[in-house]
């Protein structure tokens, strides 16, 4: 059973950083891939980066390639994201998920409960 909490969101000034992070307290972590998905008010969920079983394979969406990165500690069953030079678009609620390696929301079988990321000064 996998289990997802994301934490690590707040308030940020534009340019700021912060790290998410979703733990899995299931004992299956290392056996999926890890998304991190972001949805902001009256718009769809739109994928943000995911990571492979090893952590040796990433990809990004272009708004956030170069800004952010996702990496993942198996031993901890913790996947991370890492915002850096962050900009009021990219306001909106943080859910990690545990499936394929894919940038397919309809892809992860597993959710978390989400976390509010927002940008202003």
């Amino acid at each position: 059973q996998v289990q997802l909490v994301e934490s690590g969101g707040g308030l940020v000034q534009p340019g700021g950083s912060l790290r998410l992070s979703c733990a899995d307290s299931g004992r299956t972590f290392s056996n999926y891939a890890m998304g991190w998905f972001r949805q902001a008010p009256g718009k769809e969920r739109e994928f943000v980066a995911t990571i492979n079983l090893s952590g040796g394979r990433t990809y990004y969406a272009d708004s956030v390639r170069g800004r952010f990165t996702i990496s993942r500690d198996n031993a901890k069953n913790t996947v991370y994201l890492q915002m850096n030079s962050l900009k009021p678009d990219d306001t909106a609620i943080y859910y990690c998920a545990a499936g394929p390696f894919s940038s397919s929301k309809d892809d992860y079988n597993y959710w978390g409960q989400g976390t509010q990321v927002t940008v202003s000064s």
